[in-house]
């Protein structure tokens, strides 16, 4: 092959040139043929010599691949057409192809590169962990979205080299072959690589706890729930250790958390029960939660329904609590008002926050203007600031930049101080959040989690409150906001108690805290959905600049505006809640119905419809299958 690939590089330019580095056993190193630039030059490479790989080694990439300097010089050519990379294959990756018009090649080479070669419709992650939905019914290949617009690598972006416009990616090493690495040249890049599993630093969570963000973490969920009921039916499984087994644990009350433990409900009461009918006595499912209340970015009235719910379904809250570590069958959980306790566990899911992709935190280290903890800051039309509009992000992967409120603190506090005590109470600091959102819109999320509280502690004697209030002039919420907290808040008012108050320099600590982490944008597909959509209009309308080489976006291009549809999810017994703009909140059958129809329809094409409508009549007619396979 060496032989071969020497023949062919000399007919073409010339006597072959000496490799970089002494060749090894296996290794290929020659000089390839010029070729017709559409696509990039594999370079092939031994996986210990490329996962170390930095953005600031691109330049040494012959040496750490053992090519030739002219094999890396092939992948650098320049197209006639600008080039197009988009990274990731996910919500708002998907969306962006699917919208881009049929002609687009005709202006663009767009390539995606991503080492998932399927989209998947992540809402019915919990159906597909316990057989309701099948696992191909919500994926759909890269390649049917691709198809006729752009072409598609099956790699992990390791590196990306901002100023010379060129990037290093590599075959998966975990799917089963040899890492085969590349470069590749752009001259727009759309990242939309997404999140991470965010362990907030709590022991123990990522040797014991199931993540779930993937298929491989439903499938693996559901083979361990057959697991641990077939260990439990053994003649001689002893009751402590039974009763174990059977325990299943969520971390984190939101969208994902509830309908997981919906789903193994009825899974287990609608068909295991006839299986194993000796075991429903130790069956416990348990949701724990930082809040009072789960599905806390709903409106109050659908936690409240979702309590209730889950109480007649036996499902039990552990409510007000974090976790404080976890450790092989158990976790620890510290509620506000009481001392550590454990919990046992067969399985524990950990559903809560999320956190940034290293290749985002690698990006950072290069744009000095690059500061949010968890994404990164585009401008309004979706540009990475610092990278002079030659890179763009959407999705989980970027927080479009906001004004930040702690500018103007002195101005808000002195708003927000109504009765001129120098003291901001609960009360007080609810209506300015709610006010100043107006202007500073990531805000809001916090105005609503105040609101909560509010409504909580109007059940309160007025009286005691105010006294108790009087004498706690520390500011207990800044002291918590401060140090964090272990089990996935992502507000500092999630810890707020209705006898808070601050001084001056108290607010303006908690507004840097607010700001310091401030996401425009919920981390929703909703959103990843419509910047995918409106990237595809920016690349549609706008035009590339050849002298500056930056995508300009048409002068009649609007900044993307989010345009919030409206929040879902499954509470089990065929039942749903639905938060909807303008509407207001929707619970219960009728509402479990338009959610099965929603999830329907929302599929990224009419294959994906048709299957999970087949999907929902299979269930119900024959049940879910118990297998292990």
């Amino acid at each position: 092959m060496q032989a071969l690939a020497a023949k062919n590089a000399q007919a073409a330019a010339g006597p072959p040139r000496q490799c970089a580095v002494p060749a090894r056993t296996g290794s290929r190193c020659s000089r390839r043929p010029a070729q017709p630039a559409r696509k990039a030059q594999p370079i092939f490479a031994s996986a210990d010599k490329v996962s170390p790989l930095k953005a600031q080694a691109v330049d040494d990439i012959a040496v750490y691949t053992e090519v030739s300097t002219q094999s890396v010089a092939d992948a650098q050519v320049k197209l006639d057409k600008p080039r197009v990379v988009v990274l990731g294959s996910g919500w708002a990756s998907a969306c962006f192809f699917k919208a881009l018009p049929k002609d687009i090649k005709e202006k663009y080479e767009v390539v995606m590169v991503s080492p998932r070669n399927y989209f998947l419709y992540t809402p019915l992650l919990p159906a597909v962990a316990v057989g309701t939905m099948e696992e191909r019914s919500i994926v759909e290949p890269v390649r049917n979205l691709v198809l006729g617009k752009g072409d598609y690598y099956e790699a992990v972006c390791k590196a990306i080299d901002p100023v010379r416009k060129e990037l290093v990616a590599c075959f998966p090493k975990d799917a089963g072959l040899d890492e085969a690495c590349f470069k590749i040249a752009y001259d727009i890049l759309i990242i939309g690589v997404g999140s991470v599993n965010n362990t907030f630093g709590v022991k123990g969570v990522a040797e014991y706890c199931q993540f779930f963000k993937s298929i491989e973490d439903a499938n693996t969920l559901r083979k361990r729930i057959s697991e641990c009921f077939e260990r439990a039916a053994l003649p001689y499984t002893p009751e402590e250790e039974r009763k174990k087994l059977l325990s299943f644990v969520i971390c984190g009350g939101g969208p994902t958390g509830v309908e997981v433990a919906a789903e193994i409900h009825d899974f287990v009461f609608n068909d295991l029960k006839a299986h194993y009918p000796e075991l429903l006595k130790d069956v416990r499912i348990r949701v724990i939660e930082l809040m009072d209340y789960v599905l806390s970015t709903y409106d109050r009235k659908i936690g409240e329904f979702t309590h209730k719910q889950f109480e007649r379904a036996g499902i039990e809250l552990v409510l007000n609590t974090r976790v404080a570590s976890v450790r092989d069958g158990y976790v620890s959980v510290v509620p506000k008002s009481g001392e550590e306790f454990e919990i046992p566990f067969g399985s524990c899911v950990w559903a809560t926050g999320i956190a940034m992709n290293p290749l985002i935190k690698e990006l950072q280290q290069q744009f000095p203007e690059q500061t949010h903890f968890r994404s990164a800051l585009t401008d309004e039309f979706l540009r990475v600031k610092g990278s002079d509009g030659s890179i763009w992000a959407f999705g989980d992967a970027s927080t479009i930049e906001q004004p930040r409120a702690l500018q103007r603190a002195d101005e808000l506090f002195e708003q927000a101080d109504t009765n001129k005590d120098g003291l901001v109470g609960l009360k007080e600091l609810q209506a300015l959040l709610t006010e100043a959102s107006k202007e500073f819109s990531h805000l809001e999320e916090h105005a609503r989690f105040l609101e909560a509280k509010n409504k909580r502690a109007s059940h309160l004697e007025e009286h005691a409150r105010f006294l108790e209030a009087k004498n706690k002039r520390f500011g207990g919420l800044l002291q918590r906001a401060l140090a964090g907290n272990s089990n996935g808040a992502e507000s500092p008012m999630q810890t707020v108690e209705e006898t808070d108050e601050l001084t001056k320099e108290q607010f303006k600590a908690l507004l840097e805290k607010i700001d310091s982490g401030l996401r425009a944008l919920p981390a929703t597909a909703q959103v990843a959905k419509q910047q995918g959509e409106y990237l595809a209009e920016v690349l549609k309308r706008g035009s590339f600049d050849q002298q500056a080489k930056v995508l300009q976006p048409n002068e009649k291009q609007a900044p993307f505006k989010y345009n919030h549809k409206g929040s879902l999810a499954y509470v089990g017994g065929d039942q749903a809640v639905m938060d909807i703009p303008k509407v207001g909140p929707i619970f219960g059958t009728g509402a479990g119905i338009m959610w099965k129809g929603y999830e329907t329809f929302a599929q990224i094409s009419l294959r994906n419809q048709l299957l999970v409508i087949s999907d929902w009549v299979r269930t119900k007619l024959f049940g879910r299958d118990i297998s292990r396979v």
